[in-house]
């Protein structure tokens, strides 16, 4: 065979099965993935401040439509991503609600208006109090490297008519909550959120810090400073938050899944009657991890490990799994309650200084994908959340989240079914294709040919 014929062959070998790839993907899901990339409005930043912004009536996609996935990270204004060690983005939360049409609902400061009525939160299903974490995405310093894809043929439903209450319309806001580290005195304290390091005492609404309380989103709210070295200069920094959204037009093929996000710090809230236990939740959202104290020898055994239990609100099938932690964090894991592993989450620690991979800093977060009807929740069943920090110091501000996704059925392939039928030409060329290959390579025994070097 010539040179030019084995170019043409390898040529058309390698069509025919990306046709075929391409055929397989069609057939598995039948929608088309439809992809936008938004910018938030810009923020600007200095050594030391903090930015926690809330944006409302975000560019999103409209329509009644099933979303895919939610990516974001922050970026100058080239469109460069910024390393973490420049710019902590703490968290970023995008959150679902109605806003009645024509109202004015919002101050220029992004504060709510005292006519409540004019707007409605359409928070997920999970099991926080009031709107706490009522959130559909939200993540942290882990967004770069966390797959936030729910799989065929799931998909998260948005722009339901007949969910969307007379009068009003689904509107989204974004949550933009990012420390810039240039110059501070302490890295991982500014992002810990450290109560001295701010010279803070009260939180934004004026409120004095309860006492014992060292770190957390009281003392890094919004235009707080953290302390920056004596000297230390830098220009401001124009930012945004570029997030990019999949999604595909609904149709009745398609199986909705419901969003639970649990926290590590849920307990009972406290009750006036003190004869009557409140079984209502009390997600507090963040928490201390204290140091081992641990002088001599080596620090394995220092670990933080917090549970809690819970009781699911509604039964179905697991489809997704991550957690949230910050740096510190070691894993995270959904348990049954005869002990079984339901979902783990582990970090990954960056090792490098490029963004994605910036050492000391959580840069993902692994993620659970069961096979299709093979972890089944009932409803009313108890689940326990551990969440594991490394104690060889003291961390304030920790989390210790857990997203699920969860379908009320799952997907099982019939056969003959467009789902699993190959068409017979498919397979017929592809045949030929095969014993073509052998045949030449038959051929071609014996003969000089290049070889890869090995070690």
């Amino acid at each position: 065979m010539t040179s030019s014929s084995q170019a043409w062959f390898c040529s058309f070998t390698l069509f025919l099965a990306l046709c075929l790839q391409l055929w397989l993907a069609k057939a598995e899901d039948g929608h088309e993935m439809k992809s936008v990339v938004f910018l938030s409005p810009e923020f600007v930043m200095t050594p030391g401040s903090v930015v926690n912004r809330y944006y409302h009536d975000i560019e999103f996609p409209r329509g009644h439509i099933g979303l895919k996935s939610f990516n974001a990270e922050v970026v100058d204004e080239n469109g460069v991503p910024v390393p973490l060690h420049e710019i902590y983005l703490h968290h970023w939360v995008v959150a679902r609600y109605y806003q009645r049409k024509g109202a004015q609902v919002f101050k220029p400061s992004g504060s709510l208006e005292r006519n409540h009525s004019d707007y409605i939160p359409a928070r997920n299903s999970g099991i926080c109090q009031n709107n706490v974490l009522g959130q559909y995405y939200g993540l942290g310093s882990e967004t770069r490297r966390t797959a936030t894809f729910v799989p065929d043929p799931y998909a998260i439903e948005i722009g339901n008519p007949a969910e969307i209450p007379v009068g009003y319309e689904e509107k989204w806001f974004l949550n933009v909550h990012a420390i810039d580290t240039r110059g501070v005195v302490n890295k991982l304290g500014c992002t810990e959120c450290r109560c001295d390091l701010y010279n803070v005492t009260e939180d934004e609404y004026g409120r004095p810090l309860k006492p014992g309380y060292e770190g957390g989103l009281r003392c890094c709210y919004d235009k707080t400073q953290c302390q920056v070295k004596k000297g230390f200069a830098s220009m401001p920094r124009s930012l945004y938050l570029r997030y990019t959204v999949k999604w595909i037009d609904w149709d009745s093929s398609i199986l909705p899944v419901k969003i639970f996000i649990f926290d590590v710090t849920d307990g009972p809230a406290r009750s006036l009657d003190a004869e009557k236990f409140n079984t209502s939740h009390n997600c507090r959202v963040e928490y201390e991890v204290n140091s081992c104290k641990s002088s001599t020898g080596p620090d394995d055994g220092c670990i933080d490990s917090k549970r809690m239990s819970f009781v699911m609100p509604k039964g179905g099938y697991v489809i997704y799994g991550v957690a949230h932690q910050h740096s510190g964090g070691i894993g995270s894991a959904l348990y049954r309650e005869d002990g079984r592993v339901l979902c783990s989450s582990i970090p990954t620690y960056g090792e490098g200084k490029e963004a994605g991979n910036e050492a000391g800093y959580i840069v993902g977060m692994s993620t659970c994908y069961p096979q299709p009807g093979t972890l089944k929740l009932s409803e009313g069943e108890t689940l326990i959340l551990e969440s594991n920090y490394s104690s060889a110091q003291k961390h304030t501000g920790v989390m210790g989240l857990f997203y699920i996704l969860v379908a009320d059925q799952v997907h099982m392939p019939e056969i003959g079914s467009r789902d699993v039928f190959v068409p017979l030409w498919a397979v017929f060329v592809l045949a030929v294709a095969i014993v073509a290959a052998v045949v030449y390579r038959q051929k071609s025994e014996g003969k000089d040919h290049y070889q890869p070097i090995l070690g």
